[in-house]
């Protein structure tokens, strides 16, 4: 029996009877009340949960966004199910921010939907390439020869300024009718980013140059806005060998590192291990979450007030 048809018979056949107007209301209710992204003037798709924020804060209910990357799978080697591949196919813009699995991904999203139109929405941004390895008592060095740039951008406030103007423009030329109202909500957010920005700098100013070690290198982009240096334990998708190992540890006794950032779909098994050794304690930080704002402030507050 079809959804419809099982409400429509609890309705009419359960044994109590229902007030006149309640029933009405109960009844009229499920037909008046369109399905999620009805009305929706642009259907598009983002990579992950942080562009999707983006998108709403700029689009509002104007947009019906599908994220390919859902929570807990890493967009370095995520595979979309074909539930999302249908959506895809009905998608006007893809939002792209530069994320591994984009690679292999784009021409068969782009073969799949040739009318969609694929925006990079980190376009006048200067990337870094990944840390390729470490020095004692300095920050990961970007390697020049590296095949891959770090794509954390959106850990960036000022960053993301930039992220957001290219989603309004996108979505303008896509829906130019509502132009006014996406110039307006991008001036909003624009402000919110702004005093994101200033909350952190708040935060962290006492903590200038201090360390945060993480277990991936996610947060480069994040370090370097507040002038705090990041110490990954894994290179380029590569844990260390035990002599680096070692070394990563004894700078971080020298540093004073109390807690090592993990994020959530990596093991915390080898975290924990290194953490036990510096007397450091492990904490779940999720480039990916989608309540972008307040996650940065948490992990400001992690890196600095408990060093204060």
């Amino acid at each position: 029996m079809r959804p419809l048809d099982r409400f429509l018979s609890f309705l009419l056949f359960r044994r109590k009877p229902r007030s006149g107007i309640k029933y009405f209301l109960l009844l009229t209710s499920y037909f008046l009340l369109p399905p999620t992204g009805l009305f929706a003037e642009v259907p598009v798709a983002v990579s992950i949960l942080p562009e999707k924020t983006f998108v709403h804060k700029i689009a509002g209910d104007l947009a019906d966004v599908t994220v390919m990357v859902p929570p807990g799978a890493s967009p370095a080697s995520y595979d979309p199910k074909p539930s999302q591949m249908k959506r895809l196919g009905q998608a006007k813009i893809y939002f792209a921010i530069g994320v591994p699995f984009e690679r292999a991904w784009l021409p068969r999203f782009r073969a799949l939907n040739p009318k969609m139109k694929i925006v990079d929405v980190t376009e006048g941004i200067r990337k870094v390439p990944m840390a390729s390895h470490h020095h004692h008592s300095q920050s990961p060095i970007p390697n020049p020869q590296s095949r891959s740039f770090d794509p954390h951008v959106w850990l960036s406030p000022p960053l993301v300024k930039t992220i957001a103007r290219n989603i309004a423009v996108a979505l303008e030329k896509a829906d130019p009718k509502h132009r006014e109202r996406y110039e307006k909500n991008l001036a909003l957010f624009l402000k919110q980013i702004d005093k994101t920005d200033r909350r952190l700098k708040k935060i962290l100013t006492p903590c200038k140059g201090e360390a945060m070690m993480v277990f991936h290198p996610s947060w480069g982009y994040f370090a370097r806005t507040y002038a705090l240096r990041q110490i990954p334990i894994e290179i380029e998708g590569k844990s260390p060998k035990p002599r680096t190992l070692a070394k990563l540890i004894e700078e971080a006794k020298e540093e004073g590192v109390s807690t090592l950032f993990v994020q959530p779909e990596f093991s915390k098994r080898s975290a924990e291990i290194i953490a036990r050794s510096i007397g450091a304690k492990v904490v779940e930080a999720d480039p990916l979450s989608p309540d972008w704002s307040r996650n940065l402030i948490n992990i400001a507050r992690q890196i600095c007030t408990e060093r204060r």
